[in-house]
Order: structure tokens, then sequence, then C-alpha cells
């Protein structure tokens, strides 16, 4: 997750984290050598040798919170709270691809059409266009996650 604009970088979803599986997520989320400058994770055993070969291959530094201090990366907290109140406390999940989709799509709709308090209530993707000035004009809704959420948007009258 960037921190500045709190757009998702990338995503995975496994039962069973190792640290070859997060270090082939770190691999997918910095394709061709670009990353972040810092990486801030937990003490987990899933981001050990393997992991941190690939973050120093691409320049990133990894900085590890303390011991037992989930606020130390409250952003990412967040959005994995926000994740499960907002989405999977709500849907039944019968598999581990269906659970990829989900996650995906509630990505997606986190990054494109979900405000932020911390941003201003704007759009981590749309976060450097200024804010809609229409009153007026149809408003238009789209389904999310089969009408778990939906997104609305106001289009203007034409004449």
């Amino acid at each position: 997750m960037e921190l500045k604009t709190r757009r998702i970088v990338h995503t995975g979803v496994t039962k069973y984290p190792t640290d070859k599986w997060t270090a082939q997520l770190l691999r997918e989320a910095t394709p061709w050598g670009k990353g972040p400058k810092y990486l801030i994770r937990d003490r987990d055993c899933k981001y050990a040798t393997q992991f941190s070969a690939v973050a120093v291959s691409t320049g990133i530094k990894e900085l590890e919170t303390p011991y037992r201090t989930p606020q130390a990366n409250g952003i990412c907290e967040r959005f994995m709270g926000s994740l499960r109140r907002e989405c999977l406390d709500h849907i039944l999940i019968h598999d581990d691809k269906y659970l990829e989709r989900v996650t995906t799509e509630y990505t997606t709709y986190f990054d494109q059409e979900r405000p932020h308090q911390g941003i201003e209530q704007r759009i981590p993707n749309h976060n450097d266009l200024p804010k809609s000035k229409l009153t007026t004009g149809r408003i238009t809704s789209k389904v999310i996650l089969g009408g778990l959420h939906h997104s609305y948007l106001r289009t203007a009258y034409l004449n």
C-alpha cells in the first residue's frame, strides 16, 4: 500500500503464507526493480531470508515494526480491518479462488470507488483530481460485490 495515496499496490491470498510465497509476491509487486524506498512489515517468520533478499535486490529498505504494536503499521492494519468488516464478514467464502476474486474486487473498489477520510474523502486512484463541483444531474449507481457495496456518480445534464 502506498502511504500518501492509500492505494493498494498488490494483493495475494493463501492459507499458508511462507517466506517463499511472500518473496514471490514482492517480486510481482515490484516489476523491473521498481519499488518503494521503504517497506514496513511486522516480525512474522513469513518475512525471512528469501523475502529480505528480494527486498535488498530491488533497493527496498525493510522497516520492522516493534513487537505487538499493530498501530505502528496503522494504514495497512486499517485496510485489513476494512476488508474484513466491509467485505469478508458478509460473504460466505467457499474456496481459495473465490476468496481471491472477492479480495481483488474489493481492492479495486477500495482504490477506485471508495472515499477515504485520511485523504479528505478522496479516492486513492483519483487523489490528484479536484473535487467535483457538480450539484445537478442524474445520479447513477454501480453494484459492487453483488450489491454489498454501491458506487454513485453524478452525470451532468447535457442541454
